[in-house]
């Protein structure tokens, strides 16, 4: 990470910060589908695998792929090791697609109110994503040189 301004180091800890907060609270919501609860989402649909058995499909994906990449992904960045930068880019292409795909579903089929809790909970998820991929391909020949 020689080489990055301090506005680069800056976004890029603000970026970490929010993906590890964003999917501590998926880790936690998917453990909850995975033991069986339902979980209602901000726009009144619900999260319940007995109901909608993919979901469980997702909770695990997130639970044990996901969720832990994240977190290795920041620590071996923080460690100064290049391989977290890929790891996060994963899991930022992961993010972008799966919270679009989720803000579409829920415009469609559940015609939300449009509340700061689901902006956080769709769309933002989408830009926190979107943002990290394009920090990496700005800073590519300074982090993976």
């Amino acid at each position: 990470m020689n080489g990055l301004s301090i506005t680069s180091l800056v976004s890029l800890y603000i970026i970490m910060g929010l993906l590890a907060l964003i999917f501590a609270i998926l880790w936690w919501w998917q453990i909850q589908v995975i033991k069986g609860k339902a979980m209602k989402n901000p726009d009144g649909s619900v999260d319940d695998w007995h109901e909608q058995k993919i979901l469980y499909g997702i909770a695990v994906a997130d639970v044990f792929i996901a969720c832990p990449l994240v977190f290795i992904g920041v620590i071996l960045i923080l460690f100064g090791f290049k391989l977290g930068f890929f790891l996060l880019a994963l899991d930022s292409f992961f993010y972008l697609w799966i919270n679009t795909a989720t803000t579409m579903t829920s415009l469609r089929f559940q015609k939300p109110k449009i509340t700061i809790i689901w902006l956080i909970v769709y769309p933002f998820g989408a830009i926190l994503g979107f943002a990290y991929l394009v920090w990496t391909i700005i800073h590519f020949d300074i982090i993976f040189t």
